[in-house]
């Protein structure tokens, strides 16, 4: 039962949010820098206060005036932004990084899956080759166990090869992101799916004395690549957090400002996908000497780690649209 003294208490908060979005009906460019820090906080307070309402059968009106208020102010925090060249820059100078940090376990939670999918898959391939035969087929175990590489027809059509790889992998964290409303279960058979890959590949090569050979092919484009699917499972399993952990906030609510995360998390992935294609497709596959492969994975992982881990104040919408829990 919600009583009057608690009422009370929370109206100038409501009344408070209220002037703010009306205030910024034309855009948050109304708002000063505290004020934006202040329309976040209400916001999350208010969606908070929205859920002890709808215990109490007796204030539905009052949760309708909530649900009303928190819809205009959430409308204004995710939509209230044309999109401008200077946006976009902000975007990933800024905004990405943030999210990424704020969303990290999940990705670990990504790379931890696809790792121990990857181990185990190795340690099964080294011990019974037959599962390598059972999973990647004959004539690409015939290709291993003669010294060839299966990548060699894209050094012949690289720009065709380029561009498959980018659909493909493309394809690929599209679905790690919108598999996560599935609770997060095709999500994580996508990592594992892909980590399995990966160990019984690198198994098959190493028994065949061609690891030398297949990791230098993968580090030039897998340093992006690689990490561009973790985050991607990671956005996916963020929504099934929101989803499944709502916390004090509505379900729906809580899945909202998950899944604006996670877009934003997919959506940064897509330059590091379409540099890795073009990578794959006509470098990786080349003749070019194995220290200058490595020597350039070094350097596009070290500026990732860079770009990602910087420490930056972001931007005042920043803090207001995604520092929700």
């Amino acid at each position: 039962m919600i009583s009057n003294r608690w009422l009370e208490k929370r109206k100038p908060y409501w009344a408070r949010l209220e002037e703010l979005v009306q205030r910024s009906s034309r855009g948050v460019a109304a708002l000063s820098h505290g004020e934006l820090q202040e329309l976040g906080l209400l916001y999350r307070q208010t969606a908070s206060d929205l859920a002890a309402v709808r215990e109490d059968a007796t204030t539905r009106q009052l949760a309708s005036y909530l649900n009303q208020l928190l819809g205009r102010c959430h409308n204004l925090i995710y939509l209230g932004h044309k999109p401008k060249v200077s946006g976009i820059v902000r975007f990933y100078r800024d905004t990405y990084p943030h999210v990424f940090r704020q969303t990290l376990p999940q990705t670990l939670l990504a790379l931890g899956i696809f790792a121990a999918t990857g181990i185990v898959a190795l340690v099964v391939t080294w011990h019974d080759p037959a599962f390598a035969y059972r999973l990647l087929g004959p004539q690409m175990m015939e290709t291993i166990e003669q010294r060839k590489m299966w990548t060699e027809s894209i050094v012949t059509v690289k720009p065709l090869a380029s561009s498959g790889i980018m659909t493909n992998n493309l394809s690929v964290a599209f679905s790690a992101f919108a598999m996560g409303i599935s609770a997060g279960i095709g999500t994580i058979w996508m990592m594992a799916l892909n980590g399995l890959l990966i160990g019984v590949i690198a198994a098959a090569t190493w028994k065949a004395g061609m690891a030398l050979q297949l990791w230098s092919f993968v580090a030039p484009h897998g340093v992006l690549e690689l990490p561009a699917i973790f985050i991607a499972g990671g956005s996916g399993l963020e929504i099934a957090r929101g989803l499944l952990f709502p916390g004090f906030l509505p379900r729906k609510i809580s899945l909202s400002q998950a899944g604006s995360r996670a877009a934003q998390l997919l959506m940064g992935t897509i330059p590091m996908l379409v540099v890795a294609g073009l990578i794959e497709g006509f470098f990786s596959p080349s003749n070019a000497p194995v220290a200058m492969k490595f020597g350039l994975a070094a350097v596009l992982f070290l500026a990732l780690l860079a770009y990602l881990f910087r420490l930056r104040r972001p931007e005042a919408p920043v803090v207001t649209a995604d520092s929700a829990p």
